[in-house]
């Protein structure tokens, strides 16, 4: 149970990473701020990624202590850590050289919710 829990968080971690890529070109595209030098690519692909691993293990440790409510319970915990994180974009210091800085927020927070929605 616990392979096919992990393989289920890799491959969510994987359409997020893709989502939230594709979704930065999107962004870059429309409203022409760039922000590919501060949020790169492998840093999206590796946090979704691990965000999914993460999800899986925890609702591997839920099923063992819970038993019943673990999707639930699970559900709950995850949107609410999927909202306390973002914070960390509102709270960012960019660098002096970024163009639209108001923008960044924008960017990254829906990405934050990509690995929920995978």
């Amino acid at each position: 149970m616990f392979k096919k829990l992990l393989l289920l968080g890799i491959v969510s971690g994987i359409m997020a990473a893709v989502a939230s890529l594709i979704y930065q070109k999107v962004y870059a595209s429309s409203l022409g701020a760039d922000f590919a030098a501060i949020v790169k690519i492998p840093g999206i692909f590796i946090s979704c990624v691990l965000g999914g691993v993460l999800a899986a293990v925890g609702y591997w440790l839920l099923q063992k202590w819970l038993k019943t409510k673990t999707e639930i319970v699970f559900n709950l915990l995850y949107t609410i850590i999927s909202f306390a994180s973002i914070v960390g974009p509102f709270a960012m210091k960019l660098p002096l050289e970024a163009e639209m800085p108001e923008l960044f927020p924008g960017l990254t927070v829906p990405m934050h919710f990509f690995p929920a929605l995978a």
